[in-house]
């Protein structure tokens, strides 16, 4: 069974940059898209990009278009979304998850979620 493990979380001012990783084990990722999440106390669970198994469909939230980058590499069976010019409503805990990569990254299309991992921008 396919587990997935998000890391790369962490505390970073306005304006900096983390990469988060989405690691997998116990099956091969490349046969699965992957979706990235985040959800912050009190807010809606939000789709924030997701990419198709072999890398060629790539679809990002409005909220984050420009500064964030989803890529993949299967052969280290990981995903990665870089997050630059952070701001502090990116905070909340990050999930990846597998499912279907389409343009609204819903979270009903996907199942097999990680634990998260926490991000923190501070003003």
């Amino acid at each position: 069974q396919l587990h997935l493990v998000e890391s790369g979380g962490g505390l970073v001012q306005a304006g900096g940059s983390l990469r988060l990783s989405c690691a997998a084990s116990g099956a091969s990722l490349e046969n699965y898209p992957i979706g990235w999440f985040r959800q912050a106390p009190g807010k809606e669970r939000e789709g924030v990009s997701c990419v198709s198994h072999s890398g060629g469909t790539i679809h990002y939230a409005d909220s984050v278009k420009g500064r964030f980058t989803i890529t993949r590499d299967n052969a280290k069976n990981t995903v990665y979304l870089q997050m630059n010019s952070l701001k502090p409503d990116d905070t909340g805990v990050y999930l990846c998850a597998t499912g279907l990569c389409d343009t609204d990254i819903g979270q009903e299309w996907y199942n097999n979620w990680g634990q998260g991992t926490q991000v923190t921008v501070s003003s």
